[in-house]
């Protein structure tokens, strides 16, 4: 078995040497990693093309195979990522916060890189590009751990960035792929994961961003410090008074527009008196395209309508209300009142992006205070929690826990702070 070892090694020299280039340097290596990117658009999209066809005669469902899919499209979008990384202001340097002590000690708190990161992720090889783009305008390297799924797409973006990187005068090392290279007999093997994990001194952070599972290996066994990206749980809660042809259409595009992403919506919480005028509706809407898992009062509501439409509607259970579908299924419950919705949320959420449709105030702002998430949405779709959207140009994951960063990660999130003091002889007594 081979060692990741020595793109440890790699890693950490050039992170020192990236932490000195200024802005002008990384903006300019960074234009050329796009330019890099259009110019191989054409060998990443065959690459990918292999990647697609061997997921699909491997059984994946379609919506995961869609986050695996690169067009021209998504790479115009990728390229467009980067391109929004370089306008941004750069961290690095930047002083937070400064003050004189009675001393004459003059204190200041300044943004410093926060050194080596890994990301482990599955699927999407946006990431890759994302991930790597944020990480080298924020002074760090990279360590990209994709999925087996991606491999091919991934090699060959990780190609393209490190041209981009050498031809624009940029730490190319700085940004590496472990390719599965710990266990090449085997490239189903996590063994490098578990490497990656185990690397105190030389990676100061991990990223893991996928499905449960990979979240859950990650955290239970790295000894390194991890920033927890949650999966995506996501509820959206409807009043009576919310405008009704309005909250189908918002409940349908953060069902249908991606299902395989994590802000999509999982679960739907209606209150009971809701019930007779939305479901009618919601079940015209989805029919042919999603199916329904409710509970008695719901589905008693959806099948009047279901009648007439070839919407599947089952009987919810309790594994429906922890699940995250990543696919065309919705599952939705009766609550009596707001806190009733708050409740459910805070219990079978995973603090990711949660929603209230309604026009009663005093609702909307319990529900905005009360809810546990990164995100928390009155009248909108849940699908905006997104780095992109947000104006970061591109994102590390979402995360969901309460320490350092929470929700979209942009290039703040690989930055920390150190204190600089400035004295003039000050001795403590």
């Amino acid at each position: 078995m081979n060692s990741l070892q020595p793109l440890f090694v790699s890693l950490k020299q050039a992170q020192v040497r990236l932490a000195l280039e200024n802005a002008t340097a990384k903006n300019k290596a960074l234009a050329s990693v796009a330019a890099a990117l259009d110019r191989d658009r054409a060998l990443i999209l065959t690459a990918n093309a292999r990647d697609v066809e061997k997921a699909r005669d491997g059984g994946m469902k379609e919506s995961l195979v869609d986050r695996l899919s690169l067009n021209d499209r998504r790479i115009d979008g990728i390229i467009e990522g980067v391109e929004v990384v370089i306008r941004q202001k750069d961290p690095v340097g930047m002083v937070r916060s400064g003050w004189t002590l009675p001393n004459g000690l003059l204190v200041e708190q300044v943004s410093v890189p926060l050194g080596v990161a890994a990301i482990i992720y599955e699927s999407r090889p946006n990431v890759t590009v994302d991930c790597a783009a944020l990480a080298y305008k924020a002074g760090c390297s990279i360590l990209l751990r994709g999925s087996s799924s991606a491999l091919e797409s991934n090699r060959a973006i990780v190609a393209a960035i490190k041209s981009g990187l050498e031809a624009g005068g940029g730490i190319a090392d700085a940004v590496a792929l472990a390719d599965l290279a710990a266990d090449p007999e085997n490239p189903g093997s996590r063994r490098d994961v578990d490497e990656i994990l185990t690397a105190r001194g030389w990676i100061d952070a991990v990223l893991p961003r996928g499905g449960k599972e990979l979240i859950k290996r990650v955290v239970e066994n790295a000894r390194i410090p991890v920033i927890e990206t949650g999966e995506g749980n996501c509820h959206i809660y409807v009043e009576p008074s919310a405008d009704l042809d309005n909250a189908v259409e918002i409940i349908a595009n953060a069902k249908l527009q991606r299902p395989g992403v994590c802000n999509a919506v999982e679960t739907l919480l209606v209150k009971q008196e809701t019930l007779a005028a939305l479901m009618p509706l919601l079940v015209a809407r989805l029919a042919g395209k999603a199916e329904l898992r409710c509970d008695t009062a719901s589905k008693a509501a959806a099948l009047t309508e279901a009648k007439t439409t070839p919407t599947v509607i089952k009987d919810a259970t309790e594994e429906d209300w922890e699940t995250e579908f990543l696919d065309n299924i919705l599952a939705v419950k009766t609550v009596g009142s707001c806190e009733e919705a708050i409740a459910h949320i805070n219990r079978y959420g995973t603090k990711h992006s949660e929603a209230i449709l309604t026009q009663d105030l005093r609702s909307a702002q319990r529900f905005r205070t009360e809810v546990d998430a990164a995100c928390v949405y009155v009248n909108a779709s849940t699908r905006f929690t997104d780095g992109g959207v947000f104006g970061f140009g591109a994102e590390l994951g979402i995360s969901t826990q309460k320490f350092h960063v929470r929700g979209p990660m942009g290039l703040e999130a690989l930055t920390t702070i150190k204190y600089l003091i400035n004295g003039s002889g000050q001795i403590r007594e």
